[in-house]
């Protein structure tokens, strides 16, 4: 009796663990198949973490009337970009005059930006007669010049400054930039300069003596754009080049070799060239000699 007594219960015992197995194995498989996932509270260190991108992520987004320094950008560039004076910009933001800026920092513009029309690239202009070379357009061209449309104000770091190396008050001198024949003339909103064409490689030339204050490709519409300022009035810009052969705060003379002709950012081959006085798109054929 005691045997048989010793053997129910182990019996029992191994039938009890066998479903008690089961059991668990079968609570195993329903929570896989619920594909419920534990939950995991993240450490101090990673919330933190967590809440640092997400504050970057919204941080990244600048307002309207404002824009956030890009590698490479300097403050002509941006002055540029949205057809302001440089020093209006430099005020509006108490940047003082090594015009130093740098990557992340948000600028007041309170404008929007200014990319080269498409259309310049295909409107043939036949030139109208230009006057002497002078820095100054005649008094008729004058009136004519300040009615120039001002553009729609767009956004290339750790940038470098980029204080002009020109007298303040020097007279410019204009030369052609360029050999080619006038291919599209200056309008205003449609075309903020004049179209010159070439062929890939050709030679481009400093239209003025001044200091370089931008050599890059950041600008949308314009490729490869050079900018140089002269004086405290006048910048010129040369865009769509192959290749740049200057760099920025490179003092260069009158007629210097600066760029050659390409199509960057362009549909053609030239050399789009614009004259801006005080942040404005001027008539280049109102300051470029007779040919």
């Amino acid at each position: 009796m005691t045997i048989q007594a010793g053997k129910d219960y182990i019996s029992g015992f191994f039938r009890h663990r066998k479903w008690c197995l089961c059991v668990g194995f079968c609570l195993i498989l329903t929570a896989c198949s619920s594909g419920y996932a534990p939950v995991t509270d993240l450490s101090i260190n990673q919330r933190r973490n967590v809440e640092i991108i997400r504050d970057g992520q919204s941080a990244s987004a600048t307002p309207p009337g404002y824009y956030r320094v890009q590698r490479g950008d300097t403050l002509y560039s941006i002055a540029f970009r949205y057809g302001i004076d440089y020093r209006q910009l430099a005020k509006k933001n108490n940047i003082n005059s090594r015009y130093t800026i740098y990557p992340g920092q948000v600028l007041a513009v309170a404008a929007s930006p200014v990319s080269q029309s498409k259309n310049t690239s295909t409107t043939i202009a036949k030139a109208p007669k230009a006057p002497k070379a002078n820095s100054q357009p005649s008094s008729g061209n004058q009136q004519n010049a300040s009615k120039a449309p001002s553009t729609p104000k767009k956004t290339p770091a750790v940038s470098s400054p980029s204080k002009p190396k020109v007298a303040t008050n020097t007279r410019v001198n204009w030369r052609w930039p360029a050999t080619g024949k006038v291919i599209a003339g200056f309008s205003g909103e449609a075309n903020k300069g004049i179209n010159l064409a070439g062929k890939k490689g050709d030679p481009v030339y400093a239209a003025a003596a001044g200091n370089v204050v931008y050599a890059g490709s950041g600008l949308h519409g314009y490729g490869n754009l050079v900018i140089i300022n002269h004086n405290q009035e006048y910048l010129s810009a040369y865009a769509h080049n192959s290749k740049i052969l200057v760099k920025e705060n490179e003092n260069v003379k009158v007629g210097a070799k600066i760029a050659e002709i390409g199509n960057s950012g362009s549909v053609s081959t030239m050399l789009h060239f614009e004259i801006r006085k005080d942040g404005k798109p001027v008539n280049p054929l109102r300051y470029l000699p007779k040919r």
